[in-house]
């Protein structure tokens, strides 16, 4: 069996080389011609899977995706060929949700306000929403979920309009990428939308570029609209709009989900699942190829305060550090070239906490790093 798998896939080789051949790929530029003998195709949100790119294979029976989005696979012509499919929802919604918390402790100390004073919005309540809102319920920071499509099923939590959510102090977009149907994300903040925010808002796309029309913020940007503005996706990725860089706060190559653990929770994820398919017991676990981070345990005698979030966010994660590199890297290298280097960065489970104060609570556990038992 040959398994043709993205080469930013971590761990692919240990999880899948006991099932057949590996033949790693550029995500971007694989080809027909490349997959015309693929018995399994592992990808990630870079590559295209369609007709044109199956065009020349026959025996394709395994699709996988290690991203939580899938508007980059056409699933209807996978199921007019029998192609099994699977994605890896969830995977990096925790990365996400610690990206956006490392941005806002970021801001606050540009700025000079306290996170834990601000509202916030999200938009999309999903497996990365909700990931946000439990991290953001453990710090005690007032927030809202807008998701049309959640308050419309069983759902008990509550939601509110795109417009509430909208008027909050942050602005934080987890939605999929769709562009018909009742409730369309494609342009979700267009003109209209984009020019009702205000200076003292923040907005941060970490979802799918497309979600904001990028040359109408240009146009705003360029007419001294004053939000803060943090992107991590972009339009039109890899050929983004670099014309509007200058006007972002935080800017990154669509790395929000790039921790170690994020990634390979996808590719364990894309494991199972074809163990499953192949009606095999998983031999394999995540855990088993994790490295020990050199730094990774801390012990905490304060009081929790915002300049203790400050330095356990920075501790483990610092988005100024990324910034820096789509900044440094984007003119010369290039967005592929960023995210095909990205250096390793861990999630806060990688650090275990402990506390000698009571008074701290169990914030840092709540916020997910790793319990001294």
């Amino acid at each position: 069996m040959k398994i043709f798998y993205d080469e930013n896939m971590p761990f692919a080789k240990e999880f899948f080389s006991d099932l057949g051949q590996l033949i790693p790929f550029s995500g971007r530029d694989l080809t027909a011609e490349q997959l015309s003998d693929a018995d399994v195709l592992l990808v990630r949100s870079i590559t295209r899977v369609n007709q044109n790119l199956l065009r020349l294979n026959n025996n394709l029976a395994f699709v996988g995706t290690a991203t939580i989005g899938v508007d980059h696979i056409d699933q209807a012509y996978l199921n007019e060929r029998s192609i099994a499919f699977a994605s890896s929802p969830g995977c990096n919604a925790i990365s996400v949700a610690e990206y956006v918390l490392s941005a806002l402790v970021i801001l606050a100390e540009r700025q000079g306000f306290n996170v834990l004073d601000k509202t916030v919005g999200i938009v999309g309540a999903g497996n990365t929403g909700s990931r946000l809102s439990q991290k953001l319920t453990a710090l005690g920071i007032k927030h809202v979920l807008c998701d049309p499509f959640l308050a419309q099923t069983n759902d008990q939590r509550d939601f509110v309009s795109l417009e509430q959510a909208l008027a909050c102090d942050v602005i934080s977009l987890h939605v999929p990428l769709t562009r018909d149907g009742k409730f369309p994300t494609f342009h979700l903040l267009d003109n209209l939308t984009l020019s009702t925010l205000n200076e003292q808002q923040i907005l941060i796309n970490a979802c799918r570029g497309e979600v904001i029309d990028n040359q109408e913020l240009l146009k705003l940007k360029r007419q001294g609209m004053k939000t803060t503005l943090v992107l991590d996706v972009w339009e039109n990725e890899p050929s983004i709009l670099h014309e509007l860089i200058e006007y972002i706060d935080i800017a990154t190559a669509h790395i929000a989900g790039y921790s170690l653990e994020g990634k390979a929770r996808g590719s364990e994820m894309l494991y199972l699942a074809l163990c499953q398919e192949l009606k095999i017991l998983p031999e394999k676990k995540l855990n088993q190829f994790l490295p020990i981070p050199l730094n990774n345990s801390i012990e905490i005698k304060d009081d929790f305060s915002e300049i203790l979030l400050n330095q356990l966010v920075k501790m483990v994660y610092d988005v100024r550090r990324d910034d820096a590199i789509f900044r440094q890297q984007i003119p010369c290298q290039g967005f592929d070239h960023i995210r095909k280097t990205y250096p390793t960065r861990r999630e806060f489970s990688a650090i275990t906490v402990t506390l000698s104060n009571s008074a701290t609570g169990d914030v840092p556990h709540l916020l997910g790093f790793n319990k001294k038992i």
